[in-house]
C-alpha cells in the first residue's frame, strides 16, 4: 500500500476536520466545488465505537469514493479501542488515520484525552503505539497544538517528532488560547526547523486563520510547511480549493444552485438520523457576496430545510 502522506503534490492543502460540518454530505459538495489534496473525517471517539452506542458513532465514518484520499481522525482514552479502531479503519478503505491531540473543548480535556495527552505523555506514546500495531501499513498522523496554557512547541512537538509519524498537523495557538488571539505561525516554522534538526520525515502541516488559498501559499512560503490545513476558510468560500476559482468568480445563481444541492443532499441522505438544525450553519457559505444576502440568511433561519429549498428555487427562477 502507498503512503499517501508521500503522493500528495508540496505543497499541499487540506480541509480540516470539523465537528458537525465535514460529514460525508458536505465533503461532496466541497468536491463539486473544488476538491482539497486530502479530507479529514470528523473527529470519532475510538471508545464509542465499542459501546452500546456504536451505531451512532460510526455514522461519522460514512464515505463514499469520490472523497478520497480521506483520512479517519479518532480520538478516546483507551489504547486498546485505538487499535481495535484502527484495525476497522483499514478495513473500511480509508487513506490513512489522524488522532486528534488537540481539540480544546473543556469536556474533552476533563477527560484526559486529545489535548490533555500533552501533559501524559506515557499515554500519549501508548496509543500511538497501539494505533501503529492495528494500522499495519496504514500511514498515521497527529493532529494537535502548541501547548496547553503555555507555547511548548519544542518540548511537545519534539516528542511527536520521536515517534516517527507520517505527518503532524499543527494548529498554532495553545489550548487556553482557543481561537481568540491571532495563530503563531512563527511557532509552526519554528517546528519545520526542529523536523530538519532532527532530520526526521515527517511532514508538517501548519493551520490557523487560513481563509483563502492565497494565503495558505502564503504561508508556505514564510515556515516552509509542507502542507496547510484549512477549516473556518471553507465557511467563506467553498470553492476556496478551486485551482481556477477567483473568489468573486461565482455568481449568486450559482452559490444559491449550490445551497438547494447542499440541503437535498443531506435531508435525503441523513434523513432522521441527523438534526437538520446543523444545515443552518452553513447559510452562510453560500448566502453571501450579493444584495440582500444578510436579509435572506434571515429568512432561511426560520424555516425548515424544505421551505427554504421552496425559497431559494423562487429566487434562482
Amino acid at each position: 500500500m502507498q503512503n499517501i502522506w508521500q503522493l500528495l503534490p508540496r505543497p499541499f492543502f487540506v480541509l480540516a476536520p470539523m465537528e458537525d460540518v465535514t460529514d460525508t454530505v458536505f465533503r461532496q459538495i466541497v468536491v463539486s466545488c473544488g476538491k482539497p489534496d486530502l479530507f479529514l473525517t470528523e473527529f470519532t471517539n475510538v471508545d464509542g465505537l465499542f459501546s452500546a452506542g456504536r451505531d451512532m458513532v460510526i455514522k461519522r465514518f460514512d464515505f463514499s469514493k469520490k472523497e478520497l484520499p480521506l483520512v479517519a481522525q479518532i480520538w478516546g482514552i483507551y489504547p486498546e479501542n485505538y487499535f481495535k479502531a484502527a484495525k476497522l479503519i483499514v478495513s473500511m478503505g480509508f487513506s490513512g488515520i489522524d488522532i486528534n491531540m488537540g481539540c480544546p473543548e473543556r469536556k474533552v480535556v476533563k477527560m484526559g484525552a486529545c489535548s490533555a495527552l500533552m501533559n501524559n505523555k506515557s499515554l500519549a506514546k501508548e496509543i500511538i503505539q497501539a494505533t501503529k500495531a492495528g494500522a499495519g501499513n496504514l500511514p498515521l498522523s497527529i493532529k494537535t497544538r502548541i501547548g496547553l496554557a503555555e507555547i511548548q512547541t519544542e518540548n511537545w512537538i519534539g516528542f511527536l517528532l520521536e515517534q516517527d509519524l507520517d505527518a503532524i498537523t499543527i494548529h498554532g495557538r495553545t489550548v487556553k488560547e482557543m481561537s481568540e488571539v491571532p495563530a503563531h505561525w512563527d511557532e509552526i516554522g519554528k517546528a519545520v526547523s526542529l523536523r530538519n534538526s532532527m532530520q526526521k520525515k515527517t511532514l508538517i502541516v501548519g493551520n490557523g486563520d487560513i481563509l483563502s488559498r492565497k494565503e495558505a501559499s502564503e504561508k508556505v512560503e514564510t515556515t516552509s510547511v509542507d502542507g496547510v490545513m484549512i477549516g473556518r476558510g471553507i465557511f467563506h468560500d467553498p470553492w476556496l480549493f478551486n485551482t481556477k476559482h477567483f473568489g468573486d468568480l461565482v455568481s449568486k445563481e450559482e452559490k444559491i444552485t449550490k445551497l438547494i444541492e447542499h440541503i437535498s443532499l443531506f435531508t435525503s441522505y441523513w434523513g432522521d438520523k441527523k438534526r437538520h438544525a446543523i444545515l443552518k450553519k452553513f447559510y452562510k457559505c453560500y448566502i453571501n457576496g450579493f444584495s440582500g444576502a444578510s436579509e435572506l440568511r434571515s429568512e432561511l433561519m426560520l424555516k425548515t430545510p424544505l421551505e427554504a429549498v421552496a425559497t431559494l428555487r423562487a429566487i434562482a427562477q
